[in-house]
């Protein structure tokens, strides 16, 4: 306990204490808000750093290394008001100096007047057992885990000169669908490094594993001698004081000398897949795709978000087009553009890379679309027997995960448990397509006719562990889930159940007129390369 503190107070001093540095040029104004917006960029392309559509609390933790739900207090615009910024940052502009700049440019741009805090959250927590199962480092290696080859029931790596603190930031990423990226934080009191071997079955893989499955919190118990917890825990916030909504004019020329950059890539090599060749998506650091056998059809829903890489496809969204749009396939090979400063390593911003596959279809292929209002499928969000608390006004709205932890060993535990706070039913109805996956495969509108907000916790499992779910994709699965509550052996339920016993809330499958995305011209062969 005495080390995480000291660790939160070194954070925030850090934080607190960089120097003081501004951007070259920086051009920022408001931008008008739309429901469906979504923040996209945010990582520095050579001398360049651009934001758009984002929130304030989007800016402030960015300029202060937080999670959202780190910004405490402010008005409720923080969440709502959006904003696009492009700046001009010196030479090999480190991260730490560019979050001195965002800080430097919200402070004289909005005069927000904020200061560095902790509050208790609840989080995963390591702790050491009476016996951890941990060895010295053999030899000076280099500190890191490495995965073994991928096994058909279990997932395994082997650490070496590795501390405690460096592993409980890495299970999030190693196990990711028992934690989805909630944080881990080291309470074990070890000190130094170590070597050690952890095996254990993914969460999805546990109902074919049977009675040979490992839970990761089974795997640290037994394997190392550690224990996997839940408890309040101080983290670092940023509370915000004052700020105003209107930034300060822009020096005269900037958006004349910060012209935005074009999401378009600089090379693309398309050609015909192979027959039967499997389907692939894969995006490297920087932004390079590499697509094999892949549809048009498919990838224009990628391009205009109506599907993702996982779950989510809202094929009616998309009018049918040709008939070979879904049957032929094609190889794409694309690079962004990146200046010379530029890291080819760089995280991916995925809302640029639609655009940019927007920019390559209407290149290549000439694709030229529009939209239009029709009846589509959606699910209507209804009111059966509410059972939710009204909101207290003084929280900002918004949703956080909150850890869970199985009630005994061996179960998977309920994945998804997520705490809301001044949360409308339309804002409600816009998170649970994203959040639901499979378990709800059309777009959700509210139809509660519950006005204001409310608070409210809902808790339920991830498909793969629920027994018989092999149908919540369909109608026909989602209808059963909503009218048979047999859960599985842990007790898990679909977030469709979960609706209906924890917050008295239905999903009923209807038409609503929503807008569509239909394509007027497109051709069968692409550009040449």
């Amino acid at each position: 306990m005495f080390r995480l503190a000291f660790l939160v107070i070194a954070t925030l001093a850090s934080i607190a204490n960089a120097s003081a540095q501004q951007f070259e040029l920086a051009d920022v104004h408001a931008i008008p808000t739309a429901s469906a917006a979504v923040m996209r960029g945010g990582f520095l392309r050579g001398d360049r750093y651009e934001l758009r559509a984002a929130t304030m609390v989007d800016l402030i933790r960015l300029a202060y290394a937080v999670d959202s739900d780190k910004v405490i207090g402010g008005p409720a615009w923080l969440d709502t008001s959006r904003f696009d910024l492009i700046a001009k940052t010196p030479a090999d502009t480190s991260p730490e100096a560019l979050r001195s700049m965002l800080q430097a440019l919200l402070a004289e741009r909005f005069h927000l007047i904020a200061h560095l805090d902790t509050k208790p959250f609840p989080e995963y927590t390591l702790k050491s057992g009476p016996h951890p199962r941990l060895k010295e480092p053999a030899g000076a290696r280099e500190s890191g885990c490495m995965a073994a080859p991928p096994n058909a029931q279990t997932a395994t790596y082997s650490c070496h000169n590795i501390t405690m603190a460096e592993f409980a930031s890495r299970l999030p990423r190693m196990a990711g669908n028992y934690f989805q990226l909630t944080p881990v934080v080291d309470f074990t009191g070890l000190q130094g490094a170590w070597d050690f071997t952890l095996s254990w079955t993914p969460r999805n893989l546990l109902a074919a594993a049977g009675a040979n499955s490992i839970t990761i919190y089974d795997a640290v118990d037994k394997q190392l001698g550690l224990k996997l917890d839940v408890q309040q825990t101080p983290m670092p916030v940023v509370r915000v004081d004052s700020v105003n909504e209107k930034p300060a004019s822009n020096p005269a020329d900037v958006s004349r000398a910060l012209q935005a950059i074009q999401d378009r890539f600089e090379v693309a090599v398309i050609k015909p897949a192979s027959p039967g060749a499997k389907e692939s998506f894969r995006v490297e650091p920087g932004g390079k795709i590499d697509l094999r056998g892949i549809s048009l059809r498919k990838l224009i829903k990628y391009a205009w978000d109506l599907q993702d890489t996982d779950v989510k496809d809202n094929d009616e969204l998309l009018a049918a087009g040709p008939r070979w749009l879904a049957s032929e396939r094609f190889d794409i090979v694309a690079r962004p553009a990146l200046s010379e400063s530029a890291s080819s390593r760089a995280p991916v911003d995925f809302n640029a890379l639609r655009l940019m596959l927007q920019a390559l279809l209407q290149e290549r292929f000439k694709l030229v679309v529009h939209t239009e209002q029709r009846p589509v499928s959606v699910y209507a969000l209804i009111a059966a027997k509410p059972n939710l608390k009204r909101a207290d006004s003084s929280n900002r709205s918004g949703c956080r995960n909150v850890p869970a932890l199985p009630e005994r060993s061996g179960a998977p535990g309920p994945i998804f448990s997520l705490r809301c706070q001044n949360m409308t039913m339309p804002g409600l109805s816009e998170r649970l397509q994203p959040i639901g996956g499979i378990y709800v495969p059309h777009p959700v509108i509210d139809s509660t006719g519950l006005e204001g907000a409310w608070d409210f916790v809902l808790s339920w499992s991830p498909p793969h562990i629920l027994q018989g779910c092999g149908g919540c994709a369909s109608d026909a699965g989602l209808a059963a889930a909503a009218e048979n509550t047999t859960a599985d052996s842990f007790g898990s339920l679909s977030i469709v159940e979960a609706l209906d016993r924890q917050l008295g809330l239905k999903l009923r499958l209807e038409k609503h007129s929503m807008p569509v995305l239909v394509i007027d011209r497109i051709e069968q062969s692409p550009s040449d390369n």
